[in-house]
């Protein structure tokens, strides 16, 4: 009998259950990680002082907004850094680290954490759910796929060319403005199209996503990386800057080249993908086969040319205008609204599809809420500044080309349980960067170092954008593990390769 009895397949855990993971033993790590933390500067601009936090956060202190101040307390960063706005976040305060009474996170915390995380993360959650509403308008007016019929007309014979322009533009975007939550609207516009073409949905999660990564990872003028980064270490973002615009070019080429083989690969071999036994659930929840192809009409046009204009205005807001997710969700509730109005279904229909359309993405706003618990915990449990102070013990006083590499590896960990790269900056430069000092090193290796450590890891942090990412085509981790990983391995290398030609000249 139990010969007849069909085997249930295994599969691999949803994000949600991953995350869940992860947070858990984020929580495991504050009974284990001694509790700790740095005195905290920062710059009130009204009052023209600088507020200084004790590692307990119970009592603050002003001081003169003064470079003397900063020279006084060690803190290598120009006045005028802080002056200007460029760091305008919590610094941490070298030489200030005091162990403090353990705060271990139990098991009440690990259920109220992604309630918080859902709080802390309602912007990035509404922009999501007004992307979903306008695609949903989108798909059930027909704009979607009478443009997706004739971008495949257009690429027919050489579809090759949308994994590589797709992939230079985004990382164009990642390395100057740090384009990479906002690519999350352009999922469900591309991934049918690349599926047209004869690829799977990992050739567009790849194009997308690491587009945005490598663009990061090798930022040269990204605000919330370079410039933050670079400021907090206190040097110009300048320094480097030639290196890291070579290793941004080389890295998206090879990103490329590994991309279009994969997709060359399953065009000719559909079964050689790695999400095959997904393939036609993927193809029936983003492609409408069996409907005819309805006219491209000047309405259809239209909307999709206002959907496109959007991000180009985005783009605009974000790296001129200091835009960020509440004005970038303002932008695309006007354009649903507009969008709305011309796509003739009529009033009742059009608001109908919008609800329907935010619905379908509840689950990925819903991971962006768990992923931030994780951050939440640890920070909660006052043991990421611990985890900083054991990785300055490590580095301190060691060969300048080992340093270099080690530094690497310790950002690396830095970046798994700190996602942010804004964030991990501004905590971590002012106690790194005076160690390249100490071993003869100039502190712009430092700043690579982050920005490749960092970089490297949100190929697969499940704290970061992965894991929504994935859920938005509903790919599993495992796969995109099994698709990433050698390529990790190559940019991995290179980067490593890259730090030590910064370090020896």
């Amino acid at each position: 009998m139990e010969a007849n009895v069909k085997k249930k397949k295994r599969s691999f855990p949803t994000a949600y259950t991953v995350l869940f993971i992860v947070l858990i033993f984020a929580a495991i790590l504050t009974y284990v990680v001694p509790a700790g933390s740095y005195s905290k500067l920062m710059f009130d601009s009204e009052k023209q002082v600088f507020v200084i936090t004790s590692p307990d956060g119970e009592s603050t202190q002003e001081y003169e907004g003064t470079q003397a101040t900063l020279d006084q307390l060690g803190v290598k960063v120009d006045i005028t850094k802080f002056t200007d706005g460029s760091i305008y976040k919590a610094i941490a305060i070298p030489g200030t680290y005091e162990k403090l009474e353990s705060n271990p996170q139990g098991i009440i915390q690990i259920i109220k954490a992604p309630i918080e995380g859902l709080y802390d993360t309602v912007d990035i959650i509404m922009f999501v759910f007004i992307i979903g509403g306008i695609i949903g308008v989108l798909n059930n007016s027909g704009a979607f796929d009478a443009g997706f019929a004739s971008l495949s007309r257009v690429t027919k014979g050489r579809e090759y060319l949308l994994i590589v322009i797709v992939t230079f533009i985004i990382s164009l975007g990642g390395t100057t403005f740090g384009l990479a939550e906002e690519t999350i609207a352009l999922y469900p516009i591309l991934v049918p199209v690349f599926m047209v073409a004869g690829y799977d949905a990992i050739v567009c999660i790849a194009a997308l996503y690491m587009g945005s990564s490598i663009g990061t990872m090798f930022s040269t003028v990204n605000p919330f990386c370079s410039v933050i980064g670079s400021n907090a270490a206190g040097i110009s973002f300048t320094n480097g800057l030639v290196l890291r615009a070579i290793g941004l070019f080389i890295a998206t080429t090879v990103t490329v080249i590994y991309i279009v083989k994969y997709a060359e690969k399953i065009k000719k071999n559909p079964e050689a993908s790695l999400i095959f036994d997904q393939k036609e659930d993927i193809e029936n929840k983003f492609l409408n086969r069996n409907a005819e192809v309805p006219e491209f009409t000047f309405r259809r046009k239209s909307m999709i040319l206002i959907f496109a204009l959007a991000f180009g205005v985005m783009i605009w807001g974000v790296s001129s205008q200091d835009w960020w997710f509440m004005e970038m969700t303002a932008l695309f509730f006007f354009i649903g609204i507009v969008i709305c109005a011309i796509s003739g279904m009529g009033e009742k229909k059009a608001v109908h599809e919008f609800v329907a359309g935010a619905a379908d993405l509840t689950g990925v706003a819903l991971t962006v809420g768990v992923a931030r618990a994780v951050n939440l915990i640890m920070d909660n449990g006052l043991i990421s500044d611990s985890i900083l102070y054991g990785a300055t013990n490590v580095v301190s006083g060691m060969n300048a080309g080992l340093f270099s590499i080690l530094m690497l590896i310790i950002f690396c960990v830095l970046g798994f349980f700190i996602p942010s790269a804004s964030g991990l900056a501004v905590l971590s430069m002012p106690i790194m960067a005076p160690l390249a000092d100490t071993v003869g090193l100039p502190r712009d290796v430092v700043v690579s170092a982050y920005q490749y450590g960092q970089g490297l890891m949100a190929f697969i942090t499940p704290t970061g954008l992965i894991l929504v990412t994935l859920s938005m085509v509903d790919v599993t981790y495992d796969k995109w593990l099994k698709f990433i990983m050698p390529l990790m391995g190559i940019i991995g290398g290179f980067a490593a390769v890259m730090l030590l030609i910064q370090a020896l000249i």
